[in-house]
């Protein structure tokens, strides 16, 4: 399991890091795991395509201004589920979207919540299929990523990143942030990106 320290640092150096990881659900239906290939990093309060742009604070964002390493769960079109990591903390807040990743664990388990005919590689290749293949709710909003019994943690293999694997992109579905809407905040990791450590 990654300790807070993990988290409590800059939000690219987050996102870049947390590639690769393995992103676990444990629950009574039994346990699934995911290992990440997507995030995308949001900066806080100055960035016009967070959550929390001009110091916005309501109850659905509370969470993201609290303590790093803890889950930030939203409804997207009254139908999907996304999954935030908190970063930094101490108020920042600043987090990084989950937005997908491939199964390592538990594939009946997964295919059962996203639908028997659904392809492998599809059953947790963007936000809403990742939080439905771990059956991952709003109830998960402020999950202590750090605690075992929180039931939703991510931990560390020992897999990295090959060189050269991992691509910088503009964010997706944020036109409305202006300029900020080009910022190279997407990280993704491509082709047979992890390799066993050296």
């Amino acid at each position: 399991m990654l300790a807070r320290e993990f988290y409590q640092r800059p939000t690219v150096d987050v996102a870049r890091g947390l590639l690769g990881m393995l992103l676990v659900r444990r629950n009574r239906e039994g346990t699934t795991a995911v290992r990440l290939l997507e995030v995308e990093a949001y900066l806080g309060p100055e960035d016009p395509a967070c959550h929390t742009f001009g110091g916005r604070r309501t109850p659905r964002v509370a969470t993201m201004w609290g303590d790093a390493g803890h889950a930030y769960v939203y409804l997207i079109y009254g139908v999907h589920h996304c999954l935030n990591v908190v970063t930094v903390g101490g108020g920042a807040g600043e987090a990084v979207l989950v937005r997908g990743g491939a199964v390592v664990h538990g594939h009946e388990l997964a295919r059962r919540r996203r639908g028997s005919t659904v392809a492998e590689r599809s059953l947790a290749d963007g936000p809403g299929k990742l939080c439905l293949a771990l059956a991952i709710a709003r109830g998960d909003d402020g999950r202590d990523l750090c605690d075992p019994r929180s039931g939703l943690w991510l931990c560390d293999d020992g897999l990295r990143a090959a060189p050269g694997s991992v691509r910088s992109t503009p964010r997706v579905g944020v036109d409305y942030a202006g300029a900020a809407a080009e910022w190279p905040l997407r990280f993704t990791a491509v082709g047979d990106a992890f390799e066993p450590p050296v």
